[in-house]
């Protein structure tokens, strides 16, 4: 009776598949002669094309928040890529440097930030497992502001996310550009994003109809889906646990809408 309850345990264990896992790596492309380093992710259960998301970074460059959040989304079945728009080991030491590398891309003129966005994206369809008719975009803070400059130059995209980004435009009429659907996740009392930048980005969605949903979430401030922001809110940045987790699942449900079912496929042979 044991050696047939040990041989039936042992059938059990070899016909238990592999375990998936989040393969992840960095991957090096070029915008303009500049080497640029972003970072895949995606789950190795399946050969199935699914949808690409990318992720435009916060003010401090590609780091370990975004890596973090590549990691989610290719857990949640998506192909994540993390883009780079500074530059292959480009990073700010400080808040100060932030401020000018950032305002580098996000001033009057946004061609730069255009191109290593549309370089990034470019990127992202050439990795394995993407299906490149199902793409969207997410951005943090410089990153949100990043992924709405995407939508404005007509980029072929589902759908861009922006968390708790910048809204305002030079240039208002690139709305008529846009043919993504928009989410913007925003902090209710971020004193980063006036009310007036509010009131100006409603018309400019209004006025070319796009396709968006805008969220302010009670309490929240600027980076409010960042742990490293800290807990004082009277600092103009903090992390807001509920806000946070609230917005990661109103960007799954636009997902879901945008994209339909999320399955990776199939486990491999």
């Amino acid at each position: 009776m044991f050696r047939k309850f040990l041989l039936a345990l042992i059938a059990c264990v070899v016909a238990v598949p592999a375990a998936a896992e989040i393969v992840t790596k960095s991957v090096e492309y070029e915008d303009n002669g500049t080497v640029l380093e972003g970072y895949l992710a995606y789950d190795d259960a399946s050969d199935a094309e699914r949808p690409l998301v990318l992720i435009v970074h916060q003010w401090m460059g590609l780091g370990d928040y975004e890596k973090m959040r590549a990691e989610q989304l290719a857990a949640e079945g998506y192909v994540a890529f993390a883009v780079d728009i500074y530059g292959k080991d480009s990073r700010p030491q400080d808040r100060s440097e932030a401020g000018q590398y950032a305002g580098k891309y996000r001033g009057g003129d946004r061609a730069n930030y255009r191109a290593r966005l549309k370089a990034g994206l470019e990127a992202g369809k050439n990795q394995p497992f993407v299906d490149t008719d199902r793409v969207a975009a997410i951005g943090y803070c410089f990153g949100g502001t990043g992924v709405l400059e995407l939508a404005r130059m007509g980029a072929d995209v589902e759908g861009v996310v922006s968390f708790h980004g910048g809204l305002g435009t030079e240039n208002p009429e690139d709305a008529q550009n846009i043919t993504a659907s928009v989410l913007v996740c925003h902090g209710a009392v971020d004193p980063h994003v006036s009310d007036e930048e509010v009131a100006g980005f409603m018309k400019e969605m209004n006025e070319a109809d796009v396709d968006y949903v805008f969220v302010a979430y009670a309490d929240a401030v600027h980076s409010f889906t960042e742990e490293a922001a800290g807990d004082d809110p009277s600092r103009g940045s903090a992390y807001n646990e509920k806000a946070a987790k609230r917005s990661w699942e109103h960007m799954l449900v636009f997902f879901d809408e945008i994209f339909g079912e999320r399955s990776i496929g199939a486990p491999k042979d």
